[in-house]
C-alpha cells in the first residue's frame, strides 16, 4: 500500500465528509477543512440520491439513515405542459429506489455520521496555498493557520481552489443556459406519492413530486441568456421571482397551479445551472480532486451526490492497495474518468432538451412515446448508471 496515513480534505459540503469517511475506512486519518465559519445547515433545495449512490453510501455505513429520511421514488412520468404523458417508467429491475430529500437534510445526516465515526471538521479554514515536499503536503489557510498530512484531497466544489493549484489552466464551470429554482406548493397533485413527474412545458421545464407532508415539492429550470450566481439570484426578492415564474408556467399543467400555490417563503432561487467541462488533470504531486471539484455533471444528471460518493470510495481503495501515491492517483482517475464523463455528456443532452424551443418540444412529444414503448427500457437507459457497484474488498491493481 501507499503508506499514506493522514489526509487533508478541503471542502465541507457533501463530498468532504464522504471522502473523509472512505479514507478512514481505508485506515487513513482524514480531517475536513471548510472555508465557512459555520455549517451549511438549511441551505439548498431538494435532490435525489440515486440507487448507485445509496450502494456507495452503504460501504461507508451511511445508507440506512438516508433511506429512512428520503422519499422513495419508484416511478417517473414524463409529460408536456398540456398534461399529456410521453411515457412512464419504473426503476431498473432489481435495484432499490432512489431517495428524494432536502440537500440540507443529507448534509446533516452525512456530517453527523462522519462525526460519529471520529471525523473532525475544522471551520473557518479557507485554503490560501499549498507547499509540497517529498513526503507530505502543507496547507496554508487565510487565517494564518497551517495543517500537514501525507496527501491533500480537493473536495471543494465546482469552483475548486485545489483544482487551480493542480492545474492553473483547468476549466471552470460552464453555464447551461438555465436558471434553477425550487419550491413547495400548498397543493397536492393527485397520484402516488412515490412518483417523480418531469414536465416539459411551453416555456420552461418543471419537475415535481409529493413531499412527506403532502404538499408538492417542485423544481424548475427557466431559460435565460445570461447566468446568475446563487448569490445574485437570492438578491432578487422572492415575490419578484414568483411573478416571473407564474408567467412562465401560467399555461402549463400542473405548473400554473403549483406556482399560484407557492408562497414567497417557500421559494428558493438556486441560480445558474452549471456543468463542469472535462478536467484534464485530476492530480499533481500529493494533491488530488474529488466530487464536483473533479466532475460536476449538472443537477440534470441526478448523479452529483452518487458520483461524489463513488469517487470517494474508489480513491480510498486506491490509496489502500497501491504501492505509492502517483500509482494510486493514476488508478483512481482511470477507474473514474470514463464513467463520469459519460454521465456529464448525458446531462448536457438533458439540459439542451430543457432549454429547447417549442418546435423541439413538439418533436420530443412525438418521438419519446415511441422510444419508451420500444427500445428505451429502464434497464437500457439507466442500468449502466444506477446498477454500478464497487467491491470494497477487491484489491485494486495498477
Amino acid at each position: 500500500m501507499t503508506g499514506v496515513r493522514t489526509a487533508l480534505v478541503i471542502g465541507g459540503g457533501i463530498a468532504g465528509p464522504v471522502t473523509a469517511l472512505a479514507l478512514r475506512r481505508a485506515g487513513i486519518e482524514a480531517t475536513v477543512h471548510e472555508a465557512y465559519e459555520t455549517p451549511a445547515d438549511g441551505l439548498g433545495g431538494w435532490l435525489q440520491v440515486a440507487p448507485n449512490g445509496l450502494e456507495a453510501l452503504r460501504i461507508l455505513g451511511a445508507a440506512d439513515s438516508v433511506e429512512a429520511s428520503g422519499r422513495p421514488i419508484r416511478r417517473t412520468i414524463i409529460a408536456d405542459g398540456r398534461g399529456r404523458k410521453f411515457g412512464a417508467y419504473t426503476g431498473v429491475p432489481g435495484l432499490p429506489p432512489g431517495r428524494a430529500l432536502r440537500r440540507s437534510e443529507l448534509y446533516r445526516l452525512l456530517h453527523d455520521h462522519a462525526a460519529a465515526q471520529g471525523v473532525r471538521v475544522e471551520h473557518g479554514r479557507r485554503l490560501d496555498g499549498v507547499e509540497e515536499t517529498d513526503d507530505g503536503v502543507t496547507a496554508r489557510f487565510a487565517d494564518g493557520s497551517t495543517a500537514t498530512a501525507d496527501v491533500l484531497v480537493g473536495a471543494d466544489g465546482i469552483r475548486s481552489t485545489v483544482r487551480t493549484l493542480v492545474d492553473p489552466e483547468a476549466p471552470g464551470p460552464a453555464y447551461a443556459g438555465l436558471i434553477a429554482f425550487a419550491g413547495r406548493a400548498d397543493l397536492t397533485v393527485p397520484g402516488p406519492p412515490d412518483t417523480m413527474h418531469y414536465v416539459f412545458g411551453r416555456r420552461a421545464f418543471l419537475g415535481h413530486w409529493t413531499g412527506p407532508d403532502g404538499r408538492t415539492v417542485w423544481f424548475g429550470n427557466l431559460p435565460r441568456p445570461e447566468p446568475m450566481t446563487a448569490a445574485q439570484a437570492r438578491e432578487v426578492p422572492a415575490v419578484e421571482w414568483l411573478e416571473v415564474l407564474r408567467e412562465a408556467y401560467a399555461d402549463d399543467v400542473p405548473g400554473g397551479d403549483l406556482l399560484r400555490h407557492t408562497e414567497a417563503a417557500e421559494l428558493s432561487a438556486v441560480g445558474a445551472l452549471e456543468i463542469l467541462p472535462a478536467v484534464p488533470r485530476w492530480h499533481r504531486g500529493r494533491m488530488v480532486l474529488a466530487g464536483d471539484a473533479a466532475h460536476a455533471p449538472s443537477p440534470s444528471s441526478g448523479q452529483g451526490v452518487a458520483l461524489a460518493v463513488e469517487s470517494a470510495v474508489q480513491l480510498a481503495r486506491c490509496l489502500r492497495d497501491l504501492p505509492d501515491v502517483p500509482a494510486a492517483f493514476s488508478a483512481y482517475e482511470r477507474l473514474r474518468r470514463d464513467r463520469v464523463e459519460k454521465i456529464a455528456a448525458s446531462a448536457a443532452r438533458t439540459n439542451s432538451r430543457k432549454a429547447s424551443g417549442r418546435l423541439a418540444r413538439m418533436l420530443m412529444s412525438v418521438t419519446a412515446p415511441i422510444a419508451m414503448r420500444t427500445f428505451a427500457t429502464p434497464r437500457r437507459m439507466f442500468g449502466w448508471m444506477h446498477g454500478y457497484r464497487i467491491d470494497w474488498d477487491e484489491t485494486v491493481t495498477p
